[in-house]
């Protein structure tokens, strides 16, 4: 088992920055390739950023890059996303997951999740 905690969500204004993290336990992190998911409400679960173990290879969303940077430390097992010029269509839920070994942009090939964090942007 993994276990995902994210934090750093919370209210901000468009054109703000806000860096959420995902602290992650319970199995041998550089195993897992990391990524971001959002939820909004009413909609589907969205892909937004994926980082291998290493963090040598990285997909992003269309609707987020240049703007979003996700990154990791494997020695806090930790993982990031960074999140600039925020607009009110990237208010969401953002989630955190763990895919063993894999990278992927597909949310049902992820094996571990956390609970989430709200992010809202305001116009």
């Amino acid at each position: 088992q993994v276990q995902l905690v994210e934090s750093g969500g919370g209210l901000v204004q468009a054109g703000g920055s806000l860096r959420l993290s995902c602290a992650a336990s319970g199995r041998t992190f550089t195993n897992y390739a990391m990524g971001w998911f959002r939820q909004d409400e009413g909609k589907a679960r969205e892909f937004v950023a994926a980082i291998n173990w290493g963090g040598g290879s990285i997909y992003y969303a269309d609707s987020v890059k240049g703007r979003f940077t996700i990154s990791r430390n494997n020695a806090k097992n930790t993982v990031y996303l960074q999140m600039n010029m925020l607009k009110p269509e990237d208010t969401a839920v953002y989630y955190c997951a763990a895919n063993y070994l894999h990278m992927s942009t597909s949310a049902p090939e992820y094996d571990y999740w956390g609970q989430g964090t709200q992010v809202t942007v305001s116009s």
